[in-house]
């Protein structure tokens, strides 16, 4: 086995259908909804250089993709998906942290978010410092939602007027990852430098 993971070109455009079958085998198989996509949207993705692909020599092993919404604003990680015959393995978080590694490369500024029914995926979400929100936290764009209809759980979104759904929505801000940084470092910084910046006593000077 020797498992390597490429940010997708055009040289994988024939694992384009067999990546759409995945996702519906693996939405078949856990009973919940999986927004379907076709082999021309996930061919887009992979000629743009916005999605990861996990290949053990010619064997599909996973894939996940990127999408921008609200003027690049956001950024959504999604499609994440296995082999079944790779799973248990990890290659799943190294997927994960790949596309989310991609994604701070190509839009540093923008807000990464995820929605997901998957414990293992939130798990892996909440280890890269995402954060459960509402989905009101989420992009206002239109067009994100329209990609939910291929989801068998899409009646209940349009319910709740796409407030609410059985998926739980994730939110990586780095802004808000940059403050926290600074906060945990200036403590450190202060003890560090305290020594190196302490003011010299003057010298006294002596009458006679």
């Amino acid at each position: 086995m020797n498992v390597v993971i490429h940010v997708a070109d055009s040289s994988h455009l024939q694992y384009a259908q067999p990546i759409c079958d995945l996702v519906y085998l693996s939405a078949q198989a856990r009973g919940t909804g999986i927004a379907k996509r076709s082999p021309e949207y996930i061919e887009e993705k992979m000629q743009s250089g916005k999605s990861v692909i996990a290949l053990d020599g010619d064997i599909l092993v996973g894939f996940a993709y990127i999408e921008t919404w609200g003027h690049r604003k956001f950024v959504a990680n999604s499609g994440l998906i296995v082999n079944p015959d790779y799973r248990g393995q990890g290659f799943a978080r190294k997927i994960k942290r790949r596309i989310f590694d991609l994604s701070r490369e190509l839009y540093p500024n923008a807000k990464i978010f995820s929605i997901t029914t998957g414990l293992a995926v939130m798990k892996m979400n909440t280890e890269l410092g995402f954060k459960p929100v509402t989905f009101s936290e989420l992009t206002d764009d239109k067009e994100f939602w329209k990609g939910c209809q291929g989801c068998r759980n899409y009646d209940i979104l349009q319910r709740n007027d796409y407030k609410l759904c059985l998926c739980t929505g994730l939110l990586h801000d780095p802004k808000q990852q940059y403050v926290k940084q600074v906060a945990v470092l200036k403590p450190f910084a202060g003890k560090v430098l305290k020594p190196v910046v302490k003011k010299r006593k003057s010298a006294k000077i002596f009458k006679k």
